[in-house]
């Protein structure tokens, strides 16, 4: 029932502040570590090698909880599993603040990646307590917070080192979480959607392999080698616990992630869109900072400090937050299938132009502020997708695996256009120019390929309100009619 009261306003605003500062601290957490990577190592007396499992460990670790905690908050209840969530990465803040040795600091990342399922349990949470009206735009406007929270880490990374010590990139953090937890227990109320079952705790043990089979390679294969025993091993397994979690899946009484669901032609449609966003979204991420910090010498590049390099960022940051608001007032007119493919189109268009325009610093940030604008449109447009058509009560397990698969398709980007970029390198050992290129035109292509899988996901007609999410029984409906074809004859 929509709620109507004063009281009830603001409630589901206080609702909305409490989970949007949780979500954005853990997207900023994300990329906040990576331009203080080099500190890290030197502060720590480490190899360059074992610094990246600051990274590695954080990625391996949301990977794994994502999809497993959201699936336990539609199970026992998203409030309760909000608040665990949120006091395990307030503890993993502080252990990463007080680290003596890399060792430890990898440890309090691992913890840290159990913020993973703030997502899935804050669109399940916005879902199940907010008025139908309200939900499109919130969704969005919570999208727009989580987008803006990867720009707001590469932006700020370098004025807080600077300024500070990288130990305050995790003490800043722990406040904010701390007392958001507090808010949350305190005035979020328990969702009253719950899933039937239990959780299957052989499906978690299996998806955890299998990502895990799949991730570590990805990002550690520059080091080990792509042909070496350990990356052929690791993918190989991959394919074999992947085969076995599916069938698991598929025999369990209680699924940790609904096959059927994922099997939805609007939720796999939009996964695969996600897939290949998500490679071209991080890879950005991860090598135009680079890319401007490479001295002028090598021919191109601008020799930038970190703290410059996040100015270039700027752009997109902005661009991303005001999109993803923009999306949510768009989404009833012209549907999120046509604002998911715009915001593909544009992420591909900003790569083609960076591939071969990018020889002065307002040419990267003008690129980048277009594809932040497509970034916040694709963001908010999935998860609208998503949540709009699944039952309520697999909300989180159905935005976990799609966050997951974003961030799938991201370490595979990330991989790839990394060999592209480092194949070959200069006598300086810097990589050559035209590594860059072809880098930023394959993530054009992967975009271009996102793009075109947006415009496969089916049209859902809304005869309600806008921004209403459809039934439980709406989507039971559509799970038949997709699962078996032959109840149509």
């Amino acid at each position: 029932m929509p709620r109507t009261s004063t009281r009830a306003r603001t409630s589901t605003r206080l609702t909305f502040v409490v989970l949007a500062t949780g979500a954005g601290v853990f997207s900023m957490l994300q990329s906040l570590i990576a331009p203080a990577l080099p500190t890290v190592q030197h502060a720590m007396n480490t190899s360059q090698s074992t610094a990246t499992w600051v990274m590695t460990a954080y990625l391996l670790s949301a990977s794994i909880f994502t999809p497993i905690l959201g699936r336990v908050g539609d199970l026992i209840g998203k409030k309760r599993t909000l608040v665990a969530v949120l006091v395990a990465l307030t503890l993993g803040c502080l252990l990463a603040a007080l680290a003596p040795t890399i060792g430890v600091l990898i440890l309090a990342r691992v913890v840290q990646g159990i913020g993973g399922a703030l997502f899935p349990l804050s669109f399940g949470i916005i879902r199940d307590e907010f008025a139908a009206a309200e939900v499109s735009p919130s969704i969005s406007n919570l999208s727009a917070v989580i987008a803006a929270g990867g720009g707001v880490g590469i932006v700020a990374a370098g004025p807080i080192v600077s300024a500070l010590d990288y130990r305050w990139l995790f003490w800043l953090p722990v406040g904010i979480v701390a007392v958001t937890a507090l808010i949350a227990l305190r005035f979020i109320p328990e969702s009253p959607s719950r899933a039937k079952g239990r959780v299957n705790w052989l499906g978690a043990a299996l998806l955890s392999g299998w990502l895990v089979a799949l991730l570590l390679p990805l990002s550690q294969a520059t080091n080990w080698g792509w042909t070496s025993a350990r990356v052929i091993g690791l993918f190989t397994a991959a394919v074999v616990l992947f085969a076995l979690w599916l069938l698991a899946e598929a025999r369990s009484r209680s699924p940790l992630i609904d096959l059927r669901i994922m099997r939805l032609p609007a939720v796999w449609t939009t996964n695969l869109a996600g897939l290949l966003f998500g490679a071209g979204m991080y890879a950005i991420w991860s090598f135009l900072p680079a890319f401007v910090q490479t001295p002028s010498s090598a021919g191109y590049g601008f020799g930038a400090s970190v703290t410059t390099a996040g100015l270039l960022m700027l752009p997109m940051l902005v661009a991303m937050f005001l999109s993803g608001v923009l999306s949510g007032r768009l989404e009833p007119v012209l549907g999120a299938k046509k604002l998911l493919t715009a915001g593909a189109a544009l992420g591909a268009i900003a790569c083609g132009f960076l591939a071969v325009w990018h020889d002065r610093p307002w040419q990267v940030a003008l690129v980048a502020g277009v594809f932040g604008f497509g970034i916040g449109l694709a963001f908010a447009s999935m998860a609208n997708l998503i949540v709009g058509s699944v039952p309520a009560e697999q909300t989180g397990a159905a935005t976990g695996m799609n966050a997951n698969i974003r961030t799938i398709g991201g370490s595979i980007g990330a991989a790839v256009t990394s060999v592209l970029v480092t194949s070959h390198l200069q006598p300086s050992g810097l990589p050559y120019g035209s590594g860059y290129t072809n880098g930023f035109s394959l993530l054009a292509l992967l975009l271009l390929g996102a793009a075109l899988a947006s415009l496969l996901v089916p049209v859902t007609r809304r005869a309600r309100t806008p921004g209403m999410a459809i039934t439980s029984a709406e989507a039971s409906h559509v799970e038949r009619q997709a699962v078996t074809p032959s109840a149509r004859s």
